[in-house]
C-alpha cells in the first residue's frame, strides 16, 4: 500500500510541475489579438492558433491528472483503520517548562542563579 501510495504522490507531483510550467509558458488573452494580426505568428512553434489549443488541452489533461491523484490520496489515507488522520497522535508528550515568574526573573539581564543543592551531604576525601 505504502508503494502505490508514493507512486500516487509522485505522479501527482509531476503533473503539478508540469501544469506550472505549460501555464507559465502559454500567451494571455491580450496576445491573441496581436497573433490574429500577424506579429510573431509565424515564428512561434505550432502556428498562430495551433500552440494555444495544445497547450490549454494538455493543461486541462494534467489538471485531471492532478485532481484525480489528489482524490486518490484522499481515498486511501482514509482507508486505513490504524491511522487516526492525526499527524500529532505519534508525537511525543513533553512537560511544560517552569517558568520564574518572580518580578527579578523578568527583568532582562537577570540571570537566575543556581541555588546549591544541600539534600545530599558531600563525601568525605580520604
Amino acid at each position: 500500500m505504502s508503494v502505490m501510495l508514493t507512486l500516487i504522490l509522485v505522479v501527482q507531483m509531476l503533473s503539478a510541475l508540469a501544469m506550472i510550467g505549460l501555464i507559465l509558458i502559454q500567451h494571455g488573452k491580450g496576445a491573441d489579438m496581436g497573433a490574429a494580426f500577424g506579429s510573431g505568428g509565424s515564428g512561434s512553434l505550432f502556428g498562430a492558433t495551433g500552440g494555444a489549443n495544445f497547450m490549454s488541452r494538455t493543461t486541462a489533461v494534467l489538471a485531471v491528472v492532478f485532481f484525480v491523484c489528489t482524490l486518490a490520496l484522499a481515498y486511501f489515507s482514509n482507508l486505513s483503520p490504524t491511522s487516526s488522520g492525526s499527524v500529532l497522535e505519534g508525537a511525543a508528550v513533553t512537560a511544560p517548562a517552569v517558568v520564574d515568574s518572580s518580578p527579578a526573573a523578568q527583568i532582562p539581564g537577570n540571570a537566575p542563579v543556581a541555588k546549591p543543592d544541600n539534600s545530599v551531604p558531600p563525601v568525605p576525601v580520604k
